[in-house]
């Protein structure tokens, strides 16, 4: 009965140091999988994530006064275009034909 015990043991200690040879391949295949990806992404050249992001609001920021701007403008028209249009101002040319005169 003790040998079968032995024998159990030796199995399980087989066993065990199995699992921890695979766990340790397994953890270098990750690594090496891990590396190989961010070389391949600096060498697609991507931008991060929070540069993305930080770009992204300027450009709202941007939009959202512009539009502002646009309405802005439109209300100075409209209360130009509301204004009387002032008295045409006279040129030397229609001055001179006034009075009869040519001009130089």
């Amino acid at each position: 009965m003790q040998t079968d015990n032995r024998l159990l043991d030796d199995l399980a200690r087989v066993a065990g140091g199995a699992m921890g040879a695979l766990s340790g391949v397994r953890t270098e295949v990750e690594e090496m999988v891990r590396q190989r990806m961010e070389r391949l992404l600096s060498d697609m050249d991507l931008v991060p994530r929070d540069e993305f992001e930080a770009v992204q609001a300027m450009a709202e920021k941007a939009r959202l006064e512009q539009e502002k701007l646009e309405k802005r403008v439109a209300a100075l028209e409209a209360a130009l275009a509301e204004k009387k249009p002032a008295k045409p101002r006279r040129t030397k040319s229609a001055a001179a034909a006034k009075t009869g005169k040519k001009s130089a």
